[in-house]
């Protein structure tokens, strides 16, 4: 892919021209007029008006209308080793509010999925426990539950991104992220039914699917907000979200979730297994990597307009609206520039806004039909800022693909055609 950067230096011409037309800023105005009367599809009787539907009965699990058949997960085929070992983002661009639905979370699987009866499925704790325990699903629906909203997101979204814009369209800059509400039981009272040990510091998930997938975890934050979780959304957990059973470990990097959960162990050290040295380590500029980089830190988008999203109506009002989420906490404030940066303009928050959750922001403007360079930046609770790809290579260098939470460029054209670009 061609790495496509426009510079804010002045005094070149092609990024002098790209800045000629940018608005300042812009104020909203009142929606789109109505058509002119006499338009045909609202004053004439349509087929669907004249004729009776089907019923219910003849879709009896909801699916979405044959019209939104292209509103699907995609993969890109060069980025992983097979179809048993692939990722698959979420179309953000399609999505609206904070929870993505069931049928169209990002997945990232390493040995295809796993398919389990849940009446075979067992969850065992071992290790420096007081009692060694193995529960059934039946077993673990017993406990108290606890229904939280999160976001997941793995470490490597937006790794294609680190040497310079590659992927044109925000599904595949930043898809590999959902946030649903999830049904489970809080971790803490699983391993206090076992009795942790004085000496157990660490606990180990591991996988039922053939990756065998293994995470070192902190027990402080085992005790804390994890929740072994059996229902996304209120329905059962799908197939490729780990079914039966999966870890939730709120704010921290989705590859720590281990779905299709069968076993805990508590240990007094890490185990440094093959997904935390191999793997979702941060190689530095000289040579040295960051382990155990687990927070997922502030981050947005504008998901319209966007790449896959172009701006189909013309001059006039329309809505810039976006995601932000942050492994910290809440998000407290989302800015835009419609000029690569130079201005900012406080974004709408709406919706609810929780904790290490996504949050929905929206910016009205009136568009004169100027070239723009859309970017948002989002802050948390804790006052902590989404920087500039450029601040995040002068800290990192540009070898990792891990934790790449930097500022989003989209170039909106003239003819409202949208495409990823950098700014310097």
């Amino acid at each position: 892919m061609t790495d496509k950067t426009i510079s804010k230096t002045p005094g070149l011409s092609r990024r002098s021209l790209l800045k000629a037309g940018f608005a300042a800023g812009a104020v909203a105005g009142t929606a789109g007029a109505a058509r002119a009367a006499g338009d045909p599809l609202i004053t004439e009787i349509q087929d669907w008006n004249r004729y009776l539907g089907d019923g219910v009965q003849a879709r009896p699990y909801g699916v979405p209308s044959e019209f939104e058949a292209h509103v699907v997960r995609r993969d890109v085929e060069w980025l992983t080793a097979s179809t048993e070992s692939s990722v698959n983002f979420t179309p953000l661009h399609e999505l609206d509010g904070i929870i993505t639905p069931n049928g169209l979370c990002f997945e990232r699987h390493h040995g295809g999925i796993a398919d389990i009866n849940p009446a075979d499925h067992r969850l065992m704790i071992n290790g420096l426990v007081d009692t060694p325990l193995v529960f059934t699903m039946e077993d673990l629906k017993r406990f108290p539950r606890e229904n939280r909203v999160y976001f997941l997101e793995c470490a490597a979204n937006s790794g294609m991104e680190w040497r310079g814009s590659q992927l044109n369209g925000c599904q595949y800059t930043h898809g590999m992220v959902h946030c649903v509400m999830y049904t489970g039981v809080p971790l803490k009272l699983i391993l206090e039914e076992a009795g942790l040990k004085t000496n157990g510091k660490w606990v180990m998930p591991e996988g039922a699917d053939a990756s065998a997938m293994t995470r070192s975890i902190p027990i402080e934050k085992a005790l804390d907000d994890c929740l072994v979780a059996f229902k996304m959304n209120g329905e059962a957990l799908r197939p490729e979200q780990g079914y039966p059973l999966r870890l939730v470990v709120p704010g921290w990097e989705g590859n720590m979730w281990v779905k299709w959960l069968r076993r805990i162990e508590v240990g007094d050290e890490p185990w440094h297994q093959r997904e935390e040295t191999s793997k979702y380590t941060d190689l530095l500029e000289n040579g040295k990597a960051r382990r155990f980089t687990w927070v997922m830190d502030p981050k947005s988008v504008i998901t319209s307009p966007s790449p896959q999203a172009p701006i189909s109506h013309g001059k006039g009002p329309m809505v810039i609206s976006g995601v932000a989420w942050s492994g910290n906490g809440r998000i407290k404030r989302v800015d835009v520039s419609l000029d690569g940066g130079r201005n900012w303009k406080t974004a709408r928050l709406d919706g609810p806004s929780l904790s290490k959750a996504m949050h929905r922001f929206y910016l009205d403007i009136d568009w004169d039909g100027s070239d723009m360079l859309l970017q948002s930046r989002a802050m948390d609770e804790h006052g902590f800022f989404q920087p500039t790809k450029n601040e995040l290579r002068a800290a990192r260098g540009e070898n990792s693909i891990y934790h790449n939470n930097g500022i989003q460029t989209w170039h909106v054209k003239a003819d409202g055609m949208v495409e990823n670009v950098e700014v310097s």
